[in-house]
């Protein structure tokens, strides 16, 4: 139960990011397990609605989205390849949250810290491309955008996901 609880998380963390808040409700969920093909078409979604979010904010002009949006691809690609890892190492949570030993603890934090650290690298990485394709100013405001939208979907996943008995 608490394995669909967990991936249940997932998948609201990841619809979270662009469900309006306006209105609070207090409804009873039944969910079933994820599947790798739900989590695909949610992560489609997402992406939709990261790009319009993205649009909207940055305001575009013609030449810069030209510039811009082979570059973003590029970059959210190699985000998802994170992204995979990050899902997997959820997934084992989930299926090892009533088992966990020191061993798999220390594995497990081991992989969430690679985890971080390859998005870090992956933004150092891109910087010199997204300063090539908007200018500094430009780019900073992209990455500031792109920040908050990951803090949202960790924030998300952070309330979510229950801390290691």
């Amino acid at each position: 139960m608490k394995m669909e609880k967990i991936l249940c998380t997932l998948c609201c963390a990841l619809c979270a990011l662009f469900v309006p808040c306006g209105f609070t409700q207090t409804v009873e969920v039944s969910a079933k397990p994820l599947t790798d093909a739900d989590i695909q078409l949610l992560r489609s979604d997402v992406q939709a609605d990261k790009n319009q979010v993205i649009t909207h904010t940055m305001q575009f002009t013609n030449s810069e989205s030209t510039a811009f949006w082979p570059v973003y691809r590029d970059y959210s690609r190699d985000q998802q390849a994170i992204g995979d890892e990050r899902v997997q190492l959820i997934k084992d949570y989930a299926q090892h949250f009533d088992t966990i030993d020191d061993a798999k603890a220390r594995n497990m934090t081991q992989r969430l810290l690679n985890i971080e650290s390859k998005v870090v690298n992956l933004r150092q990485e891109y910087w010199p491309r997204f300063e090539k394709a908007l200018g500094a100013k430009r780019a900073a405001k992209f990455f500031q955008v792109d920040n908050r939208l990951s803090l949202l979907v960790n924030l998300q996943l952070v309330s979510e996901i229950p801390l290691v008995q």
